[in-house]
């Protein structure tokens, strides 16, 4: 005859029913207070924007036209204040054709300076590159000097000119290239316009421009005033 046996209870401490799991109620303490953790997180890091706040503008999209009209009257002063004349820099060119550097700055492509020029001479017929060609008294022989004197103006002489502007003042190529062409729109509109449809062969005009010095004795020199004096 067996005999069972029962495991003595002690005093004060309730019998657990068999297979009943301890509580979780410590564990769902801890994942309510990291819930609540990540709650308040996100309140504090939440920015309230009004609607008509500036932080919902996305930023301006370039205006070329913009650029060119605020621009150009400070590339025309610069220009004023700085020019070298035409003979004083064609005589120091044919002596060291490297001094063009100590009269102005490296072009963007690194080909050639950039300088700010002026003279006074007579506009002679186009020659074979079909712009026309300004006989300025004094100069070397051997140097010819053109004017862009439109329709077209090309080149980015202008937006050169300070060498303070540069690609990294703008978002991309693209809008580098636009400026350019922007200041050249403002040479056609504000210096050659007023000279529209007259035919200055043969009389003499006082010119302040740029010019890159790719050929030291071939000048294209992009206008930033003309003034036509006879």
């Amino acid at each position: 005859m067996s005999t069972a046996t029962t495991t003595p209870q002690t005093p004060g401490t309730p019998a657990r029913a068999a297979g009943r799991r301890p509580p979780r109620n410590r564990s769902r303490i801890v994942t309510a207070a990291v819930v609540a953790a990540v709650v308040i997180a996100a309140a504090l890091s939440t920015k309230v924007v009004s609607n008509d706040s500036e932080l919902l503008v996305g930023p301006t999209a370039f205006d070329a036209a913009t650029y060119g009209e605020q621009q150009f009257p400070e590339i025309a002063s610069y220009v004023s204040e700085n020019a070298v004349d035409a003979v004083e820099l064609a005589t120091a060119l044919q002596a060291d054709p490297t001094a063009a550097q100590q009269y102005g700055v490296v072009s963007s492509s690194g080909i050639g300076a950039v300088v700010p020029v002026s003279f006074t001479g007579t506009v002679e017929a186009p020659d074979q590159t079909g712009l026309p060609v300004v006989a300025v008294p004094g100069m070397p022989e051997g140097h010819v000097v053109h004017v862009q004197l439109g329709p077209a103006i090309n080149g980015t002489d202008l937006r050169d000119a300070s060498g303070e502007v540069s690609l990294n003042d703008f978002e991309n190529q693209i809008q580098y290239q636009d400026a350019g062409a922007a200041l050249n729109d403002q040479v056609k509109s504000q210096v050659l316009a007023p000279l529209e449809g007259q035919d200055l062969t043969g009389r003499t005009i006082a010119v302040e421009g740029v010019v890159t010095l790719i050929n030291p004795q071939n000048w294209n020199v992009t206008p930033t005033a003309v003034e036509v004096q006879q």
